[in-house]
């Protein structure tokens, strides 16, 4: 019975809803977890660096990679394109961590047909308001008309948590934190994930006393 590689779970939400800070909390708070470092041809903001919260790449380097099938999924979003290396993925399972993908709703489409077992989770706002409120604070956005692109992508990405195996609401950061990590350790719990344990030991069991369902 062959093992099921290290899971892949895929965090999508709303640009200004959290996901990129949920995920981080996870990161830092639960071992054998990598989050994927993508590609994306936007400039960095104040706080991100190269390499280690994206690869920022010109047009011509992103069409490069794309030409060579390089990437799992790509997308562009906001005017900007974004995508996740296959290498990425290969260099987290190669160490036996579980993948973590903070990508868009349109990367996550391409992420279920690439890898269906791939478990994925959608953190919503707890309202419009509060959304208006965190891209209020987010820079690069080119003022109020980066914020009301966002909005009404934001709308038509909301429509698509249907598509998805969870939901979080980022309301109380503290509580979707948990929530979050709550699904990736149910997930490592789930029978498909713990089956070959489960086969090993009731072997023991059997190799000792016999079938144990001819005993009933």
């Amino acid at each position: 019975m062959s093992e099921p590689g290290p899971a892949c779970f895929v965090i999508s939400a709303p640009s200004g809803a959290g996901k990129t800070s949920l995920a981080d909390h996870l990161l830092g708070n639960m071992a054998g977890v990598q989050r994927t470092i993508s590609c994306t041809t936007r400039p960095p903001r104040n706080h991100e660096a190269d390499g280690a919260d994206y690869f920022f790449l010109s047009g011509d380097e992103f069409d490069q990679l794309l030409a060579q099938n390089r990437f799992l999924e790509w997308a562009e979003v906001h005017g900007h394109r974004y995508g996740t290396p296959r290498a990425e993925i290969d260099r987290i399972r190669a160490n036996g961590d579980d993948v973590v993908m903070v990508i868009d709703v349109q990367g996550a489409e391409s992420v279920r047909r690439a890898v269906p077992e791939s478990v994925t989770i959608f953190v919503l706002p707890p309202s419009r308001r509060a959304l208006i409120e965190r891209l209020e604070g987010r820079d690069g956005l080119g003022g109020g008309e980066g914020r009301a692109l966002r909005l009404s992508v934001a709308a038509h990405e909301i429509a698509d948590y249907v598509k998805y195996d969870y939901v979080v609401v980022n309301d109380d950061f503290d509580i979707a934190a948990a929530e979050l990590a709550a699904i990736v350790r149910a997930e490592r719990c789930s029978r498909r994930r713990r089956q070959s344990e489960a086969e090993r030991l009731l072997a023991d069991f059997r190799a000792e006393t016999g079938d144990p369902d001819k005993r009933r």
